[in-house]
């Protein structure tokens, strides 16, 4: 289980410089529902073309399963989907796709069987593999994430595959909803003289007994949600050009101020993905950190997928505002 947390840093070294960007023909825009080709242009760079809007959708990334959910599209097949009803139940599946293997293996054969008219997959799926899967049916690939723009990026994916699935209204839905949540946020935490409160939002899992840490700077989609609500970040570490994500050490928490609001998302099924009410509790340096005394330390919603969509990002705000406003 503790690949589910470390797929999204694991795959950050490769060039991620495409962006995703879709056109449709004008017949396609007119209706949502309608039987007219659709011509898109995928993150790849890629022309797509679709007989009409895809129904029968396989999705290889969580992230791509949980546009499909929000946009009103049960996928036919999706990638782990154990591990996404675990650590994604903010944007529940509401069907029992066909598990198609692991989300950077997917089977071929599993996803032939189920004859699908489109394959959404990401940006973080090999090269090899995309190759495979556009020899079983068209293939929409998205860019999996974009340290310059995250929050961008995110909407970016959700109305590429809308477009494709003829749900745009739906995408529509979606953002205003995400934009009418940012800014409810905002207002609760300025209401509680919260405002420019600095936080640290992290992850961590643990090998052979080694504790190691994953800071969300400005560049992770936690951190352009948190600073959208009018919080601080206060990671110093870099973070990778794709996801924003840092790396450090339980010594390297020392680094930050000492009025920090730590927040975390955990998961029961796995302990080593949550050393926070682990091993860290009988860990000197943590005990001493001046936010660990304070009891500044906040453990969020358990099946909220850090680098989802706009559902998991609000079901995060929701998370986040409780906690500091407690």
């Amino acid at each position: 289980m503790r690949r589910l947390l470390l797929t999204a840093a694991a795959t950050t070294a490769a060039a991620l410089t495409l962006a995703a960007c879709g056109t449709t023909e004008p017949a396609a825009d007119k209706k949502e529902k309608t039987s007219e080709a659709i011509t898109l242009t995928d993150g790849s760079g890629k022309k797509v073309k679709l007989d009409g809007p895809a129904t029968k959708v396989v999705a290889t990334e969580w992230n791509v399963v949980e546009s499909l959910v929000t946009l009103g599209v049960d996928p036919v097949g999706a990638a782990d989907v154990k591990g996404y009803n675990t650590w994604v139940s903010a944007v529940p599946l509401k069907n029992e796709p066909k598990d198609i293997g692991t989300r950077g293996e997917p089977s071929m054969d599993t996803v032939a069987s189920l004859s699908p008219d489109l394959v959404v997959a990401t940006s973080d799926l090999p090269p090899a593999a995309l190759k495979q899967l556009r020899k079983v049916a068209p293939v929409l690939e998205v860019k999996s994430a974009d340290g310059s723009d995250q929050i961008g990026q995110m909407l970016e994916n959700l109305d590429l595959i809308a477009k494709a699935t003829g749900t745009t209204d739906k995408a529509e839905t979606a953002r205003k909803d995400f934009e009418a949540k940012v800014t409810e946020g905002k207002k609760a935490l300025a209401d509680a003289d919260l405002a420019g409160t600095e936080i640290a939002f992290a992850d961590g899992y643990v090998t052979s007994n080694q504790v190691s840490l994953r800071p969300y700077t400005d560049g992770s989609l936690i951190g352009s949600v948190n600073k959208r609500l009018g919080l601080k970040n206060a990671w110093k570490v870099k973070g990778d050009a794709a996801y924003g994500l840092g790396s450090t050490d339980v010594e390297g928490l020392t680094d930050l101020p000492k009025d920090t609001q730590f927040a975390y998302i955990g998961n029961d099924d796995d302990k080593s993905a949550t050393p926070f009410t682990g091993v860290l509790t009988k860990n000197a340096v943590w005990k001493s950190l001046p936010f660990v005394k304070a009891g500044d330390v906040h453990r969020l919603d358990d099946g909220i997928w850090m680098f989802g969509g706009p559902g998991s990002m609000s079901a995060y705000i929701d998370s986040l505002v409780a906690a500091l406003t407690k």
